[in-house]
């Protein structure tokens, strides 16, 4: 098994020589916000709308004392936007409240934010904190790591405990940024082009298949 992920570690390495995030942000709540929208939407949404958000809250003392209703109208397009601008509004309160002003940097302290889960407290840990073994289990790394034999079952947390267990800790928030580029334009979740895949010698799902057709 760890030959095989190293084996696809250096591939995706190969096909993404960079792995940033798809959120765009420049402060460090604003990754929190960001995160928290992207909840069931497409980052190319939430980066379509938080240019607007950001230019009308520049601060975070601007975010906190935002009327929620107000937030609202900004975020509306993404989709369960009653609950994103009260997690955006008060997340931001807790900031100012609780920890200085900066987002906190352990998973204990992140998950007492509105709003932030496991996916997206891994997140910031992994490209604000550069934390090592930070997983983020979003739909395209549960889809493709299950493919290709990493992973078991769709549950988040367990998918997340599953890789801990194998990837190099200091591969890991990288690893799933890769992951996500390799979802979007390779192993999409209904066509994907297992025909250009560069991961198919080590695709469990294709080999599955692969010998039922012989």
């Amino acid at each position: 098994m760890q030959e095989k992920v190293n084996a696809i570690i250096h591939l995706l390495k190969l096909r993404y020589p960079h792995a940033p995030c798809a959120l765009h942000y420049s402060k460090d709540y604003e990754l929190m916000i960001a995160v928290r929208l992207s909840a069931q939407c497409t980052d190319a949404r939430v980066n379509l709308v938080t240019p607007a958000l950001f230019a009308a809250y520049p601060t975070l003392e601007a975010m906190a004392a935002a009327r929620i209703e107000d937030v609202e109208n900004y975020v509306h397009s993404c989709g369960f936007y009653k609950h994103k601008a009260r997690d955006i509004v008060l997340g931001c309160q807790m900031l100012l409240s609780d920890y200085g002003g900066k987002v906190p940097g352990s998973m204990e302290h992140l998950l007492r934010i509105p709003g932030v889960g496991r996916k997206t407290a891994n997140l910031l840990l992994g490209d604000l904190y550069g934390v090592p073994g930070s997983v983020v289990c979003d739909t395209h790394c549960i889809r493709i790591c299950g493919r290709l034999g990493l992973s078991s079952g769709k549950e988040p947390e367990k998918v997340e405990k599953q890789l801990r267990a194998i990837l190099p800790p200091e591969e890991s928030s990288d690893f799933c940024h890769r992951i996500v580029l390799f979802g979007r334009d390779c192993c999409t979740a209904r066509n994907p082009q297992c025909g250009n895949c560069p991961l198919r010698p080590y695709c469990a799902e294709f080999s599955g298949v692969a010998a039922g057709q012989s």
